[in-house]
């Protein structure tokens, strides 16, 4: 049985003592809760040796109940009474007056294993945040979904491309656990935090989710079930595209479609790849909100059908290949107000575009990625916590 890092704060006696007697803040949100599905924020809340002072919630809040990239507004918890500090509005760290409320930070979030999944960067500004104010900042360590064997995808190319969906020079897929992530941050980019790793018990690098017999909860509206979590990391690049990667529908991520795409044709052509593990079928949608909202979208939907050879970032860029190539005209790549491509910041480079323009064969470029990836997986050696 895997034992989470929340369940072993308060029954291992070395690492209760970091909250014991102590006013705690806690970075959480709906993913916070143990094997029993109880709250870390309300576990704690209730303890008698720990007091609770403060919350603060990432992307979509404390409670989950916020849309993708909406602000969100500080408040006052309902269940447990304190102050819920938003760091996804105005601000996104603790401000130093915050920090003086308490005597140490945690945080627990259940991650995807991707490098664009914002509560990554929540984590190490709030990291940071700590270092300044010489508070204690405590990760409650949690499994990666994916796995922690595999690496995956290109590395962001910094400074030019570091934004809240990429902040460090890591690839789309890091294979490490958050906790692992975090002494990453702190160690190699110079975060400097009195860090404090609560590890798991039980959990080993191969393990996917259901090997662990822990109820999933969805960390962000838009990661419903696993399925979803398997397909993201190649499949969330079309939020950089006029293409609908889903939103507004029952199956974020794992559909795709706009109204100019022939379903029928684009499954064909993803079928003729010999995608390992994988199977496309045509799809019919209109999404409730998001990209062509209301319209009738045609598309695909990416079934992963089991074994080690399925590959998400290499699956989903020779689909985004398929439709940019099948239907120049109508195809784009996003642009912000500023004119600076949304898709390059998931991508962390705009090299990748600029290739996939220039008609790059997309197995050449995972093959350059791998080469270009290790420099980072010497550096993730140094991190690693649990065996295979």
């Amino acid at each position: 049985m895997v034992e989470l890092g929340c369940e072993r704060l308060l029954s291992d006696p070395q690492y209760f003592r970091l909250v014991e007697g102590r006013r705690v803040g806690l970075v959480t949100n709906p993913s916070g809760v143990d094997r029993r599905l109880r709250a870390t924020a309300d576990v704690l809340h209730a303890h008698a040796d720990v007091e609770l002072v403060m919350l603060f919630g990432p992307e979509h809040g404390i409670r989950g109940d916020a849309e993708d990239g909406v602000g969100v507004e500080s408040a006052v918890d309902a269940r447990t009474g304190v102050p819920a500090v938003s760091l996804y509005g105005e601000r996104r760290q603790p401000t130093p007056e915050e920090l003086d409320q308490v005597d140490v930070l945690l945080f627990d979030i259940q991650d995807v294993g991707v490098r664009f999944y914002t509560y990554l960067y929540t984590m190490s500004l709030a990291m940071e945040a700590c270092a300044e104010a010489g508070v204690p900042f405590v990760v409650l360590d949690r499994p990666n979904p994916l796995g922690g064997l595999v690496v995956e995808g290109n590395v962001l190319e910094a400074p030019a491309f570091v934004s809240f969906v990429g902040r460090y020079p890591i690839p789309v897929r890091y294979g490490l656990t958050v906790g692992e992530l975090a002494g990453l941050f702190n160690e190699e980019y110079g975060i400097g935090a009195d860090l404090h790793v609560v590890e798991m018990r039980g959990w080993r690098r191969s393990m996917r989710w259901r090997d662990t017999s822990i109820p999933w909860v969805p960390p962000s509206p838009n990661m419903p079930t696993l399925e979803t979590v398997a397909v993201y990391p190649g499949m969330c690049f079309f939020e950089g595209t006029n293409v609908s990667e889903g939103r507004g529908t029952a199956s974020p991520f794992e559909q795709i479609g706009a109204p100019y795409i022939d379903g029928f044709t684009l499954a064909g052509r993803a079928e003729a790849l010999g995608l390992p593990a994988a199977v496309v079928r045509p799809v019919f949608f209109q999404p409730s909100f998001g990209k062509h909202e209301g319209l009738s979208c045609a598309g695909v939907q990416l079934h992963v059908t089991g074994g080690e050879g399925f590959s998400p970032v290499r699956t989903g860029f020779h689909l985004l290949a398929a439709v940019c190539r099948g239907w120049p005209e109508e195809f784009e790549w996003r642009t912000n107000p500023e004119g600076i491509h949304n898709f390059d910041k998931l991508a962390g480079t705009d090299t990748v575009r600029e290739a996939l323009d220039a008609g790059a064969d997309v197995d050449d470029l995972i093959d350059q990625w791998a080469r270009d990836r290790h420099p980072f997986e010497e550096c993730r050696r140094r991190h690693l916590r649990y065996c295979g």
